[in-house]
């Protein structure tokens, strides 16, 4: 890297490569071959690439000079944001593009020009199709998350959009794993390639609990409270999405008399390193931290991790719940997620289950009597030790001051009962920490259903109105192409939901919000119970539209 990108890796944090950038920073700033670069999620793949084209594109090309394509809309929008951040200039200019945003500002930005253009294959492909978008001419082809990709249905977009591609640009295309329809792409569009491999490690944080709360946006303070409370050894991360969430979160539980600090981008190195001392020696037991500010903290011991925000993703969920269960001790990752959220947590436990050993389970919130009875039973707990460890008070004859405390004892007692006067010393010292009234309310989530349990009976006994053959049903379900999910994914999500094979889902028809599916009618049946009685699980109804088998809509369309 030159000394440009060398200021920008310095003003990163930035302090040593990681082992994918050492492989592929140099093979992109040197010569043309093409790359298969297999690497772990969060590993530094985004600054692997954005640093050489950073580097590379200084200058307004008039043209688009790099596409990344990314699986999901979230990450197309951090890959772009993490590029931005990787050089000081004003070029490359990078714009993101992906689903469910309108095409206004999308044009514009790509009208006013740009030279690096992130994303999502299905919106990609749309711009193509529209003549918004021109990739003839392109100098770089980056895949990124490519296994995910083909894992969500996008393998057709991806082999159209190759197919409209310079012919001659350099392909790089990062990877998790190898399979077979990744060497296919290569067969078929990279030509000659290589593929480049870091060291082998584990990334699966395998001694983590991984728990979830469905929680209101407005009560999510009140959560983490209960939680830290409720864990007497607690130490550990909570993550935000934004800078300003990090310091309003700070300050909250420092109003609330917790020692915690907050870690973001506007913290000076200096004031960095001061917070991660203390972090290190347990005077802070609490780090707010965003995900960028995060990088490069390596601290053994932590007992939690705590998501304050759903991650975007698969890679930065594995990244931020590693940081705990760490060198045999057991750790705990809780997610807050908020109810309308419900979808993309099930696209994230599909990408878990793939990436993860363990599974994302459901937890309730601590009560109020639950976290009072923890937090009694510790503290009584401790000072009975002290008191157990240390002589009584009249037996230590040389301690000349004991007249001093002697006397105060007696004054305070008088003529009352020592009994209700320690009780009194008790509650001066440890009533406020143990009165329910420093917890605020926190009303139950109630679910939403297709309608009453009679109405529910009554849908069931008429199932044969929407029977399509002799024992099929077509379901409505709640999970479209803005939130992830394709065909593929669709038919995963019933096969994990029932214990199905997907072959036995059929007939996916893929909308932007909802997906319409044939299922057999006990599935079908049970599916839309799990609905009805499981807030986690997407709202579901029958496809009252379906009075005779369905024709149109078959496996795998929609885009």
């Amino acid at each position: 890297l030159d000394e440009v990108s060398l200021v920008a890796v310095k003003n990163k944090g930035f302090e040593k490569p990681s082992p994918i950038q050492v492989l592929a920073i140099p093979r992109l700033l040197d010569g043309d071959a093409n790359v298969i670069a297999k690497a772990r999620t969060g590993t530094g793949k985004t600054a692997a690439f954005g640093l050489p084209l950073s580097q590379k594109i200084r200058e307004n090309s008039y043209k688009i000079r790099a596409l990344v394509l990314a699986p999901t809309r979230e990450l197309a929008l951090q890959v772009c944001k993490e590029i931005d951040s990787l050089h000081s200039g004003k070029y490359p200019r990078c714009t993101a593009v992906y689903g469910g945003q309108g095409y206004g500002e999308q044009l514009k930005a790509l009208k006013r020009g740009v030279e690096i253009v992130v994303g999502t294959p299905g919106r990609v492909q749309d711009h193509l199709e529209r003549g918004t978008l021109d990739i003839s001419q392109i100098d770089y082809f980056i895949l990124d998350e490519a296994d995910e990709m083909l894992d969500m249905g996008f393998i057709e977009d991806i082999e159209s959009i190759f197919a409209q591609a310079n012919p001659n640009c350099r392909i790089l295309l990062f990877s998790a794993t190898m399979p077979q329809p990744i060497l296919k792409i290569a067969a078929q569009f990279m030509g000659e390639y290589e593929i480049v491999e870091e060291e082998a490690t584990p990334e699966t944080p395998v001694l983590t609990e991984q728990k979830y709360v469905m929680v209101r946006e407005k009560d999510k303070l009140e959560v983490v409270v209960r939680f830290i409370d409720i864990s007497p050894d607690f130490y550990g991360l909570i993550f935000t999405q934004t800078k300003a969430d990090a310091d309003l979160l700070t300050k909250q539980l420092d109003e609330r008399g917790y020692e915690v600090a907050a870690l973001h981008g506007d913290i000076s190195q200096v004031q960095r390193e001061k917070i991660l001392y203390r972090f290190r020696i347990k005077k802070t037991r609490i780090l707010v931290a965003t995900d960028v500010a995060a990088r490069g903290i390596d601290i053994e011991g932590l007992t939690h991790v705590i998501n304050y925000s759903l991650p975007f993703d698969r890679t930065t969920y594995i990244h931020r719940i590693g940081r705990t269960g760490r060198a045999g001790a057991k750790g705990v990752a809780i997610t807050l997620v908020r109810p309308e959220e419900r979808r993309k947590l099930e696209l994230l436990k599909i990408g878990i289950k793939k990436g993860v050993k363990g599974s994302l389970s459901e937890v309730k919130i601590p009560s109020v009597e639950e976290v009072l009875d923890v937090k009694r039973h510790w503290l009584f707990a401790d000072m009975k030790g002290s008191l157990d460890s240390t002589p009584l008070y009249l037996e230590e004859k040389e301690n000349s001051d004991k007249d001093i405390f002697l006397r105060l004892a007696d004054e305070l007692c008088g003529e009352k009962e020592p009994q209700e006067v320690l009780a009194s010393v008790l509650k001066t010292f440890y009533g406020k920490q143990l009165d329910a009234s420093r917890y605020n309310h926190i009303a139950p989530i109630v679910s939403k259903t297709s309608g009453g349990s009679g109405k529910f009976s009554r849908d069931i006994e008429n199932a044969t109105g929407t029977l399509l053959d002799s024992n099929q049903i077509r379901i409505y379900v709640q999970l479209g192409r803005r939130d992830g999910f394709r065909a593929k994914e669709v038919a995963l999500f019933f096969s994990d939901l029932l214990n199905i094979p997907q072959r036995q889902v059929d007939k996916i028809s893929v909308s932007d919000s909802f997906s319409l599916v044939n299922l057999p009618k006990e599935a079908a049946i049970r599916a839309l119970e799990l609905s009805r009685k499981n807030s986690d699980v997407p709202h579901m109804h029958l496809d009252v539209k379906a009075k005779k088998p369905c024709e149109s809509g078959r496996r795998g369309e929609g885009r």
